[in-house]
């Protein structure tokens, strides 16, 4: 039976000893309210001190608290500090989230290319959210030379794991013919799947083919 306040009681049995994965974890039962009282502040005390340990994901959890603002004051630069040290262990979501700033000059000088080679070393590790955006890179020819057909490539291993964004862009290709063979059908196959979880964009889509 799922028990979060008793997944607490362990997760803060192994943080307080030290262990710097029941410290991350027990940041992420504070963040989303799991078991506790919802608390960010309380969240950013254990991530630290999980990313002080040198755990990657601490790193980038604490990363994201800094993008977001979340129990911290908004920093973009301290951000880029955490999703650097996670990248830099070959921690994938840290890959993902430190090409997404330099995809949007956040904390750091816009450059593209540098993204792109961020989102690469996320999708080729099996990150959809990387793969994903990697594929929207080559699909609008940021970064890289413009590629439909690579774009699709990469938004298929996406949409292939589930990631519902990169479903509904796969259905976007299928729909207007790029880099694939134009086929109403599938766009509605991968539309349908993206609609399934919720995709909003994936549920207009469908309603404008009038199914």
């Amino acid at each position: 039976v799922k028990d979060e306040a008793e997944a607490v009681r362990w997760y803060r049995k192994a943080a307080d000893q030290g262990y710097a994965s029941g410290q991350n974890n027990l940041g992420g039962m504070y963040q989303n309210g799991l078991g506790v009282v919802k608390d960010d502040a309380e969240a950013i005390r254990w991530y630290r001190k999980a990313a002080e340990q040198g755990n990657a994901a601490g790193q980038n959890n604490l990363g994201w608290m800094y993008q977001n603002g979340l129990g911290v004051i908004k920093d973009d630069a301290e951000a880029i500090r955490w999703f650097r040290m996670a990248a830099d262990q070959g921690y994938a979501t840290g890959q993902t989230n430190l090409g997404w700033m330099y995809a949007d000059g956040l904390g750091v000088v816009k450059d593209e290319a540098e993204a792109v080679r961020w989102y690469r070393k996320a999708a080729e590790q099996g990150d959809a959210a990387g793969q994903t955006i990697l594929g929207l890179m080559y699909a609008d020819g940021r970064g890289v030379v413009k590629d439909e057909a690579e774009a699709v490539r990469w938004v298929r291993k996406a949409a292939e794991q589930g990631d519902a964004f990169g479903q509904f862009f796969l259905g976007g290709m299928y729909h207007n013919g790029l880099g694939v063979v134009k086929d109403e059908a599938e766009a509605f196959r991968w539309y349908s799947k993206a609609a399934e979880q919720g995709n909003a964009d994936a549920k207009s889509a469908l309603e404008r083919l009038g199914r």
